[in-house]
């Protein structure tokens, strides 16, 4: 558990404090084992896979569906759309359109979605909702729709509210829907641990609501929905959720938007000569509102030691554990109501960052408010927004950025391209604490790239020579950002 990982990392902290204090002695540089050791889990990736079970014919019985993680070498993703192209492969278009633009990629994408959508006269849908019953209503609504209709145009009405949708009232809907449904005290999600603009899904939502599934399946309806009908919802959510629903690679890095603590730790483990004396086993212990419960990694795994030959599979059990186990059902179940509406293979063209520009719009950004609520470290702390390389990003950022470009400068460094309803005075790190903005200065030697802290709002920007030179690495950077190459 988290408690037995924090012994480990006190007992290293310890460790490194009392060989700092002892005496020279002219012995040859040993490597440390986290220098000596190729570490598995480093270089692990899975892939969230989905599988279909057909009910049987003429059987009134719906399919089936499993989700898993598979390694990334492993990982297969389907090219083919029924409705399009008369069911052959998409390949070459989808690995075309990956490497466009995103507004280019977006026009592709919008022409394969016309192929879809039913139009009016062929049949359409009318959703009343009474509004003091919003959610329930909704939920119910949605989902009594059969799949395939789920294509088909959507009016809304709020009951007792005379008005034509003409997209206004749609437009309204899925915001008030979306904010609802992602609202914590409603127990379906929890915020990210480093990020309280982003939700992550709360493992106890099952105890909180009965039918929570049935609202998982619901809000990847929504989302799905939002995507085919160019509607905007209210809710960020964590990088690896989106990994899923694109059947992205997912790493040790993504633990840190789901429980920055348990990820520090699991890291430090490399670190320690000797695991055992942490005293842990193959378990994680889960407080479901109070009640805690042993969960197993392995068969037999409350008696099992970590120990130095076993600890690199015990970090990625708590990789697969973390990142899909213990969230499994509510996860597949808005998969499953998300391809409802959007064929997954469509979405293969995008990045996780395109992803959440798709489903949350581009944010609408005050550059002085920006500029005002940035601070500054390092050779750039003394002069501030005066420095000649501050001054170059600023300039860049407000004249050659386009409004994507700006979002993405934001997701690169604070893991979202939301801004909070306050502005960038409200800025959070993971601590829950006020944490704004912050450039800090790097010497050019140590890392020609921009470096980003998620978890501090920080950007360690070189001390470039030229401002054509910050120009290119700060771009390729926050491009580069979602490919998930590591720029060192």
């Amino acid at each position: 558990g988290a408690a037995a990982l924090a012994a480990g990392e006190k007992k290293l902290n310890n460790e490194q404090d009392s060989s700092s204090s002892s005496s020279l002695a002219l012995k040859p540089p040993q490597l440390t084992r986290s220098e000596s050791t190729k570490w598995a889990f480093e270089k692990t990736a899975f892939v969230r896979e989905l599988t279909k079970h057909e009910a049987p014919p003429n059987s009134k019985e719906k399919p089936t569906y499993e989700v898993d993680l598979v390694r990334a070498e492993d990982a297969k993703l389907t090219t083919v759309v029924p409705a399009i192209n008369q069911g052959t492969s998409l390949a070459q278009d989808l690995s075309r359109y990956a490497a466009m633009p995103f507004h280019q990629k977006e026009a592709w994408f919008r022409q394969q979605i016309a192929k879809l959508q039913v139009p009016w006269e062929e049949g359409h849908i009318k959703i009343n909702v009474r509004r003091e019953n919003l959610l329930e209503d909704s939920m119910e609504a949605v989902e009594s729709i059969a799949q395939h209709e789920m294509k088909k145009i959507f009016r809304f009405e709020f009951i007792n509210e005379p008005g034509v949708d003409a997209g206004g009232v749609a437009r309204e809907w899925f915001q008030l829907v979306s904010d609802t449904l992602f609202n914590p005290d409603f127990a379906l999600w929890s915020y990210s641990s480093i990020n309280q603009m982003c939700m992550q899904i709360n493992p106890s939502s099952g105890i909180a609501n009965d039918e929570h599934l049935r609202y998982f399946h619901f809000t990847g309806r929504l989302l799905g929905k939002a995507v085919f009908d160019r509607q905007i919802v209210a809710g960020h959510l964590v990088r690896p959720l989106y990994k899923h629903v694109l059947g992205w690679p997912l790493t040790i890095e993504d633990l840190e938007q789901l429980d920055a603590d348990t990820y520090a730790n699991l890291v430090k483990l490399k670190d320690l000569e000797d695991v055992e004396a942490c005293c842990l086993d193959f378990t994680v212990t889960e407080d479901h509102w109070g009640d805690a419960q042993a969960v197993e990694l392995k068969p037999n795994g409350a008696n099992i030691a970590v120990a130095n030959d076993n600890v690199d599979e015990y970090i990625q059990l708590q990789m697969r554990y973390r990142l899909l186990d213990r969230v499994k059902d509510q996860v597949k179940a808005l998969l499953v109501g998300f391809y409802d509406v959007v064929p997954e293979a469509l979405l293969s063209v995008f990045d996780f960052q395109e992803l959440e520009l798709l489903l949350c719009g581009l944010p609408e950004i005050d550059m002085e408010d920006w500029k005002q609520n940035t601070d500054y470290t390092g050779d750039y702390e003394r002069k501030g927004a005066s420095h000649k390389v501050t001054k170059w990003f600023w300039e860049i950022v407000t004249d050659d950025f386009d409004e994507e470009h700006k979002a993405r400068l934001l997701q690169f460094v604070t893991g979202t391209s939301g801004v909070p309803a306050q502005g960038f005075r409200a800025l959070q790190g993971n601590d829950n604490n006020i944490r704004k903005f912050t450039v800090n200065s790097i010497p050019e030697a140590v890392s020609v790239f921009p470096k980003a802290h998620t978890c501090f709002n920080r950007i360690d920007l070189p001390l470039y020579e030229s401002k054509k030179k910050m120009k290119k690495f700060l771009t390729m950077a926050i491009q580069m950002e979602a490919t998930g190459f590591d720029i060192d």
